[in-house]
């Protein structure tokens, strides 16, 4: 009997009020239609995360907006840059099979050409095959993964031994060595990426889960004077010449402009210049002398991983709060920027209400104090009076006082003549 085919459908997750989302949505339509044609058995659609919300929550979803693809019953995260290839490509690596078989050379000449890194598993049932596809049903969403047998493979591939893990990347291929390079997943995991990249923001944000800290030469692509260009060869040579030192604690690569780097480190850095990020906990390096040749860099590098450079940022308390303003004050600068009048109208008014309503307060205490003030003048006033009393009401009091003191001096004498008698 042939087995049901397991349903696919990759699905965005979004909310009406969101601008990405906003962004996305030709983008997402573009690929639904691309799929179509090309008869793809991934079924494409999108659901409105904020009507049901029960949904969303039960797949995860906690921004907006987010990719997934639904593979039976296996949830898939898309990570990447949302363009169109990039989504297509990602669907239909996760939909299809998650270990893909490489039956002859010819093929894998074919394959290795189309992917700029290639991992290999060679040789037949094991252990290793089991954890091999272990690792691929959650790395899937990264890389391909394929098998062969050992005769498939180029001449020059040389393997200590059977079965083995091979990644082909950077015109050289590289066994897995449990000993040196720990569990598999790990291995994969940090190996997925070329020795050296252009960096964007998506792909930082990659580099993460891999461990590494990341050697950047931020530079202007557009400029091609000498400084530019050299400290971007100096990176190159590095992860090429070095990579057997620094591979498994380093990725190297280059950004082009510096306004994410700034935003990210909420520092202005001059272009051209080098950069190390550690971005496990935020902190990051700068040489502390000028980076002329690839023995500069490699001593910069030594340095960080002997601990003798200094590590600015961090994800500390200050830093947060610090990183709280930074993003604060830069989105009041870029509404500003964007449209001064929706600036105005967002901040000024609001600004505007809160001054009149101190100044209401301010203005209702201080004409209540005074009413205050008046009304315990006033009462002490009448008390004053009440207690002094007029001037007959004083003289009767006298005339009594006298006249209770005079009965009683004649009483005293009375009791005296008394005594006498």
């Amino acid at each position: 009997k042939k087995k049901k085919k397991k349903n696919v459908f990759a699905s965005q997750f979004y909310a009406p009020w969101c601008g990405h989302c906003k962004k996305l949505e030709p983008v997402w339509n573009e690929v639904g239609i691309e799929m179509k044609n090309m008869g793809s058995p991934v079924k494409v659609g999108k659901m409105d995360a904020t009507s049901f919300s029960s949904i969303a929550s039960e797949f995860g979803v906690r921004g907006y907006p987010t990719i997934k693809l639904l593979k039976g019953d296996l949830a898939y995260n898309y990570r990447g840059p949302r363009t169109k290839d990039d989504i297509i490509e990602f669907a239909n690596r996760v939909a299809g099979p998650l270990i893909r078989p490489l039956p002859s050379q010819h093929l894998f000449e074919h394959v290795k050409k189309r992917h700029r890194v290639l991992f290999v598993y060679v040789g037949g049932e094991s252990p290793l095959k089991e954890k091999y596809i272990e690792v691929a049903s959650e790395l899937i969403v990264y890389t391909y993964f394929f098998s062969a047998s050992e005769d498939v493979l180029p001449e020059y591939v040389t393997l200590p031994e059977l079965p083995a893990v091979v990644v082909f990347k950077d015109g050289a291929s590289f066994v897995s060595d449990e000993y040196e390079d720990g569990d598999l997943s790990s291995w994969i995991n940090r190996e997925r990426f070329q020795g050296y990249l252009n960096v964007d923001g998506f792909t930082l944000y990659e580099l993460g889960d891999t461990g590494k800290l990341v050697a950047i030469a931020v530079i202007d692509d557009k400029n091609s004077s000498v400084e530019h260009t050299r400290l971007k060869s100096i990176i190159q040579e590095v992860a090429r010449d070095y990579r057997d030192h620094f591979h498994r604690d380093f990725q190297f690569g280059h950004m082009d402009g510096n306004d994410y780097i700034n935003s990210l480190l909420m520092d202005d850095l001059t272009i051209p210049t080098i950069v190390v990020l550690n971005t496990s906990n935020q902190q990051y390096f700068l040489p502390d002398r000028h980076i002329e040749n690839t023995e500069d860099m490699v001593q910069f590098i030594n340095n960080i991983l002997d601990g003798t450079a200094e590590a600015q940022g961090g994800d500390g308390f200050l830093q947060r709060i610090k990183r709280i303003i930074y993003d604060a004050k830069s989105t009041v600068m870029s509404v500003f920027k964007s449209s001064p009048l929706l600036g105005c109208f967002l901040f000024g008014l609001p600004l505007g209400v809160i001054s009149i309503m101190c100044y209401g307060i301010c203005t209702a205490d201080t004409d209540g104090g005074v009413d205050e003030h008046e009304a315990a003048k006033k009462e002490n006033g009448d008390r004053e009076l009440t207690d002094e009393g007029s001037e007959e009401e004083q003289e009767e009091e006298r005339n009594g006082k006298y006249t209770e003191l005079s009965d009683g001096e004649l009483t005293q004498k009375d009791i005296m003549e008394k005594k006498k008698d």
